[in-house]
């Protein structure tokens, strides 16, 4: 390796150390307290070279969300897979989800700044708009849709059904629960409690989306063996 690689190398180390020790602060003391001093000290470097890297507190706050979204974004791959029914899909796009949402706090930090950043926007409108600042929530829209789109297909959702409007349905419940979780401290934001809320409301809105007549058994997101296959 060259002495430039390594350079390169060891910037990007040391700024993914960098927004690492601002996520920890911002999971141990939100937001709002976090301040430039307080990263520099955390990172172990002066100021003038945290300011190297980044300009100012927001710039890192954009940085985070961005990064952590693309993380939280890898876990919805296997959702864009061929070969796999709309429900299975859907299926694990819940399992998927309350999996990173117990064993991640990811989801968490991006409900965090974005609600330092955007106070009083919803992360997920009901209504459509015609520009998102965020590439990371129109590929989940997009994924959303497009498996809302082959259950229809499929014959498992009414025909009729709205797929736009059912796909911010869906992802307004996701966002508004992690929303109020985001907001509460220590372990308590991911209660058992909570996740059983979570699944009741997922599970009556997508019983609501069913064709009529439909063996709704097929939807049961609490059963591994739910399969999507029409009655």
């Amino acid at each position: 390796m060259g002495i430039q690689e390594r350079r390169e190398r060891e910037k990007t180390e040391r700024r993914m150390t960098i927004l690492n020790c601002a996520k920890e602060l911002i999971l141990a003391q939100g937001v709002e307290r976090l301040s430039m001093d307080g990263i520099a000290r955390k990172a172990e470097l002066s100021k003038a070279t945290l300011y190297l890297y980044f300009s100012g507190k927001e710039v890192i706050l954009n940085e985070i969300c961005e990064e952590s979204a693309r993380i939280f974004l890898e876990h919805f791959k296997p959702f864009l897979e061929t070969g796999i029914t709309g429900v299975k899909a859907l299926l694990h796009f819940w399992r998927g989800y309350v999996k990173q949402f117990g064993n991640s706090d990811e989801i968490i930090i991006i409900f965090r700044v974005r609600n330092f950043l955007y106070p009083g926007q919803p992360f997920v409108s009901l209504q459509k708009q015609k520009h998102s600042k965020s590439p990371f929530l129109e590929t989940i829209l997009t994924t959303m849709k497009t498996i809302i789109d082959q259950c229809k297909a499929e014959g498992i959702f009414d025909p009729n059904l709205d797929s736009e409007m059912a796909t911010r349905l869906l992802l307004s419940m996701f966002s508004s629960s992690v929303d109020n979780a985001a907001r509460m401290s220590g372990e308590s934001k991911k209660t058992k409690l909570l996740l059983d809320e979570m699944r009741k409301t997922f599970q009556v809105i997508i019983n609501g989306f069913a064709r009529e007549g439909i063996d709704r058994s097929c939807l049961d997101i609490s059963s591994p063996s739910a399969d999507g296959r029409a009655g």
